[in-house]
C-alpha cells in the first residue's frame, strides 16, 4: 500500500500572518477547500479565496471571546480519524464529520507577550487553547494528516505536494508530527516558566526547559560527538543573538568561548571607558581597560600573549579600525562587540578564517536568569551569579586600607574574579590583569601559575621586574589557609580582595598584616565550575 494520502480539505488558524495568503492561494490552486477562523478566514478572503468559516462546520458561532472555536467533534473528529478504519470512517459519516488532511496552525504569541512586559491577566488570555489541541490531535493521526506549525515549513509542504502530485509521503508527515509536538512542548514550556516566576516559586516540582535549533555544529568539544546550537527565545545580546558578519560557522568551543568573553566584558559599563577581554577555553587570559579601545586591547594582550593566539575576543565598544588592525596581527578565532565600524570590518574582510559578531548591545550583568547543567540523571538548576560589589560592601580588615588606586584596581580583579574557573587568582595593576591562575585543585597553585604567568610576560615584553609587583590579587573564595595569600604576597601583591568567612580569618588577617598587605572582605564568593 502506498504511504501517499491526498490533500483534500485544510483548517488553517494562524496567529502569525506571514505567508499566510501566498500559501491559501496555493492549497486553493490545487482544489484544496479550505476552512479557517476568525482573522485568518478574513484575511483568505480579503486576497479572493472562497473560505469556509469553522462556525458554519461544527454549527456553533465561536464564543467567549474566542476562546471556544474549535474544540468540536467535527473538527477533532475531521482531525483524528482513521481513514483505513471501518468504525471511523461510519462515524464520520453518521454524525457528518469530514475529514481534515492539513492542519495549518501557529499559536498566540504568549512568548512575546511575556517578553514584553504584559502582564498577568493579559499573559493569560495569550495561552492557547484550541490550537495545541488541535496540533496534538493532527500529530497523533499523522499516518493520514499534515500538521504545520512554523511559517517555515510553508515552502517545504508546498513542495512535497508539487512532487506528490497534492499528495505527501509518511516520511514528511512524520516529520511535521515531531516538529508539531517540539512546538507545544516548547509552548507549554514557557508559560508554566512564566507562571513559576509569576508566583515566585523557586523550585517547582516540575521544570521544562525547550530549545530552538539555531544551527547544527560540524561536531561537539571534540570531533566524535556530535552537537547542536539551540536558542531559547531571549533577547539578551550575547552569542545568541548576534549578527555574524565574516567568517565560517561557529563551531560548539567557539559558541561556549564567546558567551564566556562577552558576559565577562558586560561587566564593564562602556561610559566608564574601553574595556577589553580576550578569552581561551572559557578562561580569561587578559583583560584590561584603557585610554581608548585599541590601549584597551594591548594591555589585555600583554597579560598572556601566548594564551591570546587563537582566543576569543570581547569589547565593550564599537570595534574601530585601530583596534581592528592590532587585533589582525595575530591569528583570532572570534571578534565580538557590541558594533564594528565600516573600517573596521574592512580590515577584518581580509581575515577569511576570523569570525566577526555584533550583538547591538552589552548584556546586563544584573539581569535574573537560570542557569542548568547536566548530570548523570538529571540536571542543576540556579540563578544565574548576578552577584556585584561596591566599594561600600567592602569590609577592610588589616591595619593598612588599600589606597585609591588599589581599591580601584581590587574592584575590577573581582568582576574578572567572578568569570574565572575556580579556585581563581587573580592579579591586576593599573586596569589590566597581569597573571590568572584557573581552574587548580588548590588555591595555592592558582596563586603560583598566575605569578608565574606574569613573570614569563615580563620575559617576553622586556620588563625589569614581574608586572604582579605593585598589583593587586582576587580570590573568588576564601583563602582557607595563609599559605595561599603569602604565595600571593611572594608574587609582589599589595592588596588584596576575598570573600571572607574562613575559620582561619584571624590567621590569614595576621599574615596579611605582618606583610603589610591591605585586605578586603566582600562577604560574597564567586565560585565558578
Amino acid at each position: 500500500m502506498s504511504d501517499l494520502h491526498p490533500v483534500r480539505r485544510a483548517l488553517l488558524s494562524v496567529s502569525d500572518k506571514t505567508g499566510l495568503v501566498d500559501l491559501g492561494k496555493s492549497l486553493y490552486a490545487r482544489g484544496i477547500e479550505l476552512l479557517s477562523t476568525g482573522g485568518t478566514a478574513h484575511a483568505l478572503r480579503e486576497a479572493g479565496l472562497e473560505v469556509k468559516d469553522v462556525s458554519e462546520v461544527t454549527g456553533f458561532p465561536e464564543m467567549m471571546d474566542g476562546r471556544v472555536k474549535t474544540l468540536h467533534p467535527k473538527v477533532h473528529g475531521g482531525l483524528l480519524a482513521l481513514r483505513d478504519n471501518d468504525a471511523h470512517v461510519m462515524a464520520m459519516e453518521e454524525h457528518g464529520i469530514g475529514a481534515i488532511d492539513l492542519l495549518v496552525v501557529n499559536l498566540y504569541p504568549f512568548e512575546a507577550t511575556v517578553a514584553k512586559g504584559a502582564e498577568y491577566d493579559e499573559c493569560i488570555e495569550n495561552i492557547d487553547i484550541g490550537g495545541p489541541a488541535m496540533i496534538r490531535a493532527a500529530a497523533k493521526n499523522h499516518a493520514f494528516v499534515n500538521v504545520v506549525v512554523d511559517v517555515e515549513d510553508y515552502h517545504a509542504l508546498l513542495a512535497e505536494l508539487e512532487e506528490n502530485d497534492g499528495s505527501t509521503s509518511y516520511e514528511f508527515r512524520q516529520k511535521l508530527a515531531l516538529n508539531a509536538y517540539a512546538r507545544t512542548a516548547a509552548y507549554d514550556a514557557a508559560v508554566s516558566t512564566w507562571m513559576a516566576d509569576a508566583l515566585k516559586e523557586a523550585n517547582p516540582r516540575r521544570r521544562a526547559v525547550a530549545g530552538t535549533l539555531a544551527q547544527t555544529l560540524r561536531y561537539g568539544e571534540n570531533p566524535h560527538q556530535s552537537a547542536a546550537f539551540y536558542t531559547d527565545g531571549s533577547s539578551r545580546p550575547g552569542v545568541a543573538t548576534a549578527q555574524q558578519h565574516q567568517g565560517k560557522e561557529l563551531s560548539y568551543n567557539n559558541i561556549n568561548d564567546t558567551d564566556a568573553a562577552f558576559e565577562l566584558v558586560s561587566e564593564f559599563a562602556p561610559a566608564d571607558g574601553p574595556a577589553v577581554a580576550i578569552i581561551k577555553h572559557a578562561n580569561p587570559c587578559g583583560v584590561a581597560r584603557g585610554t581608548s579601545l585599541v590601549d584597551a586591547y594591548k594591555r589585555a594582550f600583554d597579560c598572556d600573549r601566548t594564551s591570546a593566539f587563537g582566543g576569543i575576543i570581547a569589547l565593550n565598544q564599537p570595534l574601530d579600525a585601530a583596534t581592528a588592525e592590532e587585533i589582525s596581527a595575530i591569528f583570532t578565532e572570534v571578534v565580538i562587540a557590541p558594533e564594528a565600524d565600516d573600517a573596521a570590518k574592512e580590515i577584518f574582510a581580509k581575515k577569511k578564517n576570523l569570525r566577526l559578531l555584533t550583538t547591538g548591545g552589552l548584556a546586563n550583568p544584573l539581569e535574573k536568569a537560570l542557569t542548568w547543567r547536566q548530570v548523570s540523571g538529571g540536571f542543576l538548576l540556579q540563578d544565574k551569579d548576578t552577584g556585584h560589589i561596591t566599594l561600600d560592601d567592602l569590609k577592610v580588615v588589616t591595619k593598612r586600607a588599600p589606597s585609591e588606586q588599589e581599591l580601584k584596581d581590587l574592584l575590577f580583579a573581582w568582576k574578572v574574579a567572578k568569570h574565572v574557573k575556580s579556585n581563581a587568582i587573580v592579579y591586576v595593576k593599573d586596569g589590566a590583569t597581569v597573571g590568572v591562575g584557573a581552574g587548580q585543585m588548590s588555591r595555592v597553585d592558582s596563586a603560583n601559575i598566575a605569578a608565574i604567568k606574569a613573570q614569563r610576560m615580563a620575559d617576553v615584553i622586556g620588563l625589569a621586574e614581574s608586572p604582579a609587583k605593585g598589583s593587586v590579587v582576587a580570590s573568588d573564595a576564601f583563602f582557607p589557609f595563609a599559605d595561599g595569600l603569602m604565595e600571593a604576597a611572594g608574587a609582589g601583591a599589595t592588596a588584596v580582595i576575598q570573600p571572607g568567612g574562613s575559620m582561619r580569618d584571624d590567621e590569614v588577617i595576621a599574615a596579611a598584616d605582618e606583610a603589610g598587605l591591605a585586605m578586603v572582605f566582600t562577604g560574597m564568593r564567586h565560585f565558578r565550575h
